[in-house]
């Protein structure tokens, strides 16, 4: 009679589990469930496995495609992060059982990665709040690169999957006593409309050569601060066709996100900063992301329900809720507006006008307009270049306003609120702004700033790495200035940041903030 295997009843992915969640090194190895993988933290690597499962959108029930995943998961990642992914290694079967490499039978194929710290990937930092704006502008920085070095797509099975995509995410909301059914039917009907309203431009996209092969997982955990910079990691690897996708819909996981965990500020810093790295490939997509946006909180809610009910708990229930709410909120964005911010040199409108449009609505907030970055685009140069004076004459000025108010009447156009930033100390220039919000079908708010002259010179003497180049002597010739009659709500500006906001805030669209 044979004896029984000491090995009967289990898996050898049970037995792997158990190999890779042994100490190691004195310490404890930490591991993390995700729903396609385990991931296993040792001190000073990580090992990352496949779970043996069949889904919808990827297929890891053999060995040999999970050694495929983990070699393009090695492939598409290097592009991003190549410090963190060393290589996929075997798991062998020794004489005492699974190890590393060994000399036996493979028995499960692992990705290989350095430690880091995952205390900073940042939906942890998002949690404790220690998110501030400024990490949005290194942030956009690192996904404008990676798409501008991304492999482009015809983009005939991005447009061909969108349909798919909301399908599976109402199948598996459906099929979930936590969620409302006519919350889950309204969130299908809204997501399809929206999808068939914007499928010219989707297709103009595609054929402009802005879908491409992208990180297509961006959420805020597969993002982690290394050495003061954020870096990105954990692409998808095991569907070109789902990594493969319009560049902005790359960008909305973030964006998402960062709503998600109410920071409306970093995530208006990133679409900002985002738009002026890469103005024209994407100034003219922003009717899209309230589409995009959407999809990527119902993802999020899906991929949860599915930890839930691999035994993720209560807490991952009650995440795939409130992203749930989230993608029902963001199909349905609110009504834009038009607001502007003027005031002479120094009275801190800049400021004021970043501050505004991380409150407005609709979510992510307005798309800023400043002229001084503007002029700098116009002569083909930095916002940090310093232009000559000869760049600051009246036809150049000219030149700059228009060019800034056809960039508000096209943002309004695609349902986003803009914020424009200028001096606006003439009147034909303030006179222009309540017929443009007219024509557009929007609300119109002007505010004026004003300051002492001596508290405007100490604020200018003070710059540093600011798109503007008036100088003290700019500052006192337009004290000089006859700006007439001031038809904006004029608020005083002599205070702190945090003063002037609070001053603005009656002048401002009040259901919106």
């Amino acid at each position: 009679m044979t004896p029984p295997s000491p090995h009967q009843g289990t898996t050898n992915q049970d037995r792997v589990r158990d190999f890779l969640g042994k100490p190691s090194k004195g310490h404890d190895t930490q591991r993390v469930d995700t729903h396609g993988s385990i991931v296993f933290l040792k001190p000073d690597r990580v090992y990352k496995i496949k779970r043996a499962v069949r889904l919808p959108y990827l297929d890891y029930s053999s060995l040999d495609k999970r050694k495929h995943a983990c070699e393009e998961e090695i492939a598409v990642n290097r592009r991003f992060a190549p410090e963190i992914y060393r290589g996929v290694v075997p798991i062998t079967e020794g004489e005492a059982g699974p190890e590393i490499d060994g000399n036996g039978n493979v028995i499960e194929w692992a990705v290989e990665m350095a430690r880091f710290d995952e205390n900073r990937t940042l939906d942890r930092l998002a949690a404790r709040g220690e998110i501030m704006p400024e990490l949005a502008e290194p942030l956009a920085e690192a996904i404008a690169a990676s798409h501008d070095g991304a492999p482009v797509s015809d983009g005939e099975s991005w447009l061909a999957s969108l349909p798919g995509i909301i399908e599976r995410n109402t199948i598996a909301f459906r099929d979930h006593p936590a969620l409302a059914s006519a919350e889950v039917e309204r969130l299908h009907v809204l997501s399809c409309e929206l999808l068939a309203k914007n499928q010219p431009l989707l297709k103009q996209r595609a054929a402009d050569g802005m879908v491409r092969r992208c990180h297509g997982d961006a959420h805020l955990g597969n993002i982690v601060m290394i050495d003061g910079k954020p870096r990105l990691f954990d692409a998808i690897e095991f569907d070109p066709i789902i990594a493969t996708t319009d560049m902005l819909y790359d960008l909305a996981f973030p964006l998402m996100d960062l709503l998600h965990f109410g920071n409306r500020a970093a995530a208006n810093r990133l679409l900002n900063s985002y738009l002026q790295a890469t103005p024209q490939q994407n100034a003219g997509a922003l009717a899209l992301l309230p589409l995009f946006l959407s999809i990527r909180a119902a993802i999020r809610a899906n991929v949860l329900l599915t930890k839930h009910a691999q035994g993720g708990g209560a807490a991952a229930l009650s995440d795939a809720q409130s992203y749930f709410e989230l993608a029902l909120e963001l199909i349905a964005p609110g009504k834009p507006s038009l607001i502007a911010i003027g005031g002479r040199s120094g009275t801190g409108k800049s400021v004021l006008a970043r501050a505004v449009a991380e409150l407005v609505q609709p979510a992510p907030g307005a798309v800023l307009l400043r002229s001084d970055v503007i002029r700098k685009e116009i002569f083909g140069v930095g916002p940090l270049i310093k232009l000559p004076e000869s760049a600051y004459g009246p036809g150049t000025s000219e030149r700059a306003y228009d060019a800034m108010l056809a960039r508000a009447r096209a943002v309004l156009a695609q349902g986003l609120s803009a914020v424009v930033d200028a001096a606006f100390l003439k009147e034909e220039e303030r006179n222009q702004l309540r017929p443009l919000a007219a024509s557009s079908g929007v609300a119109f708010f002007g505010i004026f700033l004003v300051a002492e002259t001596s508290v405007r010179l100490a604020r200018i003497g003070g710059r540093r790495n600011d798109a503007s180049d008036a100088t003290q002597d700019v500052a006192l010739f337009q004290d000089s200035i006859d700006s007439g009659a001031i038809d904006w709500a004029i608020v005083d500006a002599s205070g702190t940041p945090e003063e002037t906001l609070e001053r603005s805030i009656p002048h401002l669209p009040r259901a919106d903030l």
